[in-house]
């Protein structure tokens, strides 16, 4: 079939990529002229692990293409995805206005029946604006062409994305006609063999679903972070907890691991924007407003425990930061915890040697060159001269250090650990003084 997608960013490369894969004609359309020039080049905009292969091979195929010229665009997709950024506006709700701009690009330049698909996420009600902004821009240029605008939210996790577009767990798609129905059937037919795994739902819903799945997740985040705090102060050890409510099958695993706060390009935003749609509805959404509080306040936990661990005097020391992106197998540092202790440490006047698999080039173009950051070249490194280390992401390849050789490097044998990666009895044996989050520990005698 032939595709188009608008917007090369997280969404619209990996599901351009993997429509490719499966013999799809899929036109990508940017405005970036750089992006496109570099894509074409086998430089990829984001790190995504096996997306770089997935780009490169569909390119040199002839099944994947790059351009600016949105006519091009236009005028080869039958199906046509909107896949744009939705950033939050100055309240929080989704900014809609780069979704509206393809929407009115599209209805400029078709000439024949299209199939509008909406899968950047967006507020409730965004198909209905969608589909207007067509309509208007149709009767404007006294063109009379017929369309569809359907739903078809991801559920894509960084760090696993290409899998997960691969090898979908259900196909959620928001839909008004049988004619689109059959043409999305038969788009991701390749990846609906075992079982159907397509979900055909109103519009509304469909919009709605993707926010609450982002949402149950932030919650059981949050939830288990002020489980973390309750754990500290009653003496109790959160792992505990988690292994035991997480035995129960109606809670699970997934997702119930304390920590530093959660970050990225969708909790946050996503969390925000759905408060602000039920306030413009006149609902308050109290379970939403305190995950989002429970999160900010989590952000500064480390900072925290620094700070009181040291009675606030912290000024000219150097720490030792393994993890600036805001989870493993991803270079994105959007809403990242490290970016809150980073800020938080640099007001104190604390230098941060910092080290990440991946997210290093990303820290230097956020915070250019300072001289109270040094991006190192391994973790080992972040340690030469530091005072203490602190873990913000739990990448694998810091989950099994060499503990005498962390002793040996810094100057105080001190860790404070914000994704709960080692056991305090092994580290009380190695001499160190180990920090972790809701675990229970002490802090100048008083139980935390």
């Amino acid at each position: 079939m032939k595709v188009t997608v608008f917007g090369i960013g997280y969404v619209g490369l990996v599901q351009a990529a993997v429509l490719a894969e499966v013999g799809h004609d899929v036109v990508c359309v940017d405005v970036d002229q750089n992006k496109v020039d570099n894509l074409k080049k086998g430089i990829i905009p984001i790190y995504e692990p096996g997306l770089t292969p997935l780009v490169t091979s569909n390119y040199e195929g002839g099944r994947v293409d790059f351009t600016t010229d949105a006519k091009r665009g236009v005028e080869h997709g039958e199906l046509i995805f909107i896949a744009v950024g939705t950033p939050p506006d100055e309240d929080g709700s989704a900014d809609l206005k780069y979704v509206l701009a393809v929407a009115k690009t599209i209805a400029t330049h078709m000439q024949k029946h299209k199939i509008i698909i909406n899968k950047s996420t967006v507020p409730v009600g965004t198909a209905d604006r969608v589909k207007a902004k067509v309509t208007e821009t149709l009767a404007e240029l006294e063109k009379s062409v017929t369309f569809d605008v359907v739903s078809n939210p991801e559920f894509l996790k960084e760090g696993a994305a290409v899998n997960d577009c691969m090898r979908p767990d259900r196909i959620v798609l928001g839909i008004e006609s049988e004619k689109a129905e059959k043409k999305l059937r038969e788009l991701y037919a390749p990846f609906n063999r075992n079982h159907d795994k397509v979900i055909i739902m109103d519009i509304r819903s469909a919009e709605l679903t993707k926010y609450a799945a982002n949402c149950m997740l932030a919650t059981k985040i949050s939830f288990m972070n002020e489980m973390a705090n309750l754990a500290e102060r009653f003496g109790a050890d959160i792992e505990n907890v988690r292994r035991g409510i997480g035995s129960d099958p109606r809670i699970g695993y997934q997702f119930i691991y304390p920590g530093c706060g959660y970050g990225g390009s969708c909790f946050p935003k996503d969390v925000q924007a759905l408060i602000r749609s039920a306030n413009q509805v006149g609902y308050e959404a109290k379970i939403l407003e305190s995950v989002e509080a429970v999160n900010y306040t989590q952000k500064e936990k480390l900072f925290e425990y620094i700070m009181s661990h040291f009675d606030g005097d912290i000024g000219g020391k150097t720490v030792a930061l393994w993890g600036l992106s805001f989870k493993p197998n991803t270079d994105d540092m959007r809403e990242a915890s490290s970016r809150v202790l980073m800020e938080l440490l640099w007001e104190k006047g604390v230098t941060v040697q910092a080290f990440d698999p991946e997210a290093m080039e990303e820290t230097q173009r956020i915070y250019g060159s300072r001289p109270d950051l040094k991006l190192v070249g391994t973790k080992e490194a972040a340690l030469d001269g530091a005072d203490f280390l602190v873990v913000c992401t739990e990448w694998q390849s810091f989950r099994a250090p060499d503990f005498d050789r962390i002793k040996e490097k810094l100057s105080l044998p001190l860790i404070f650990d914000g994704r709960n990666l080692y056991d305090p009895k092994i580290m009380s044996e190695y001499g160190l003084h180990y920090y972790a989050i809701g675990r229970g520990l002490s802090i100048k005698g008083q139980q935390l």
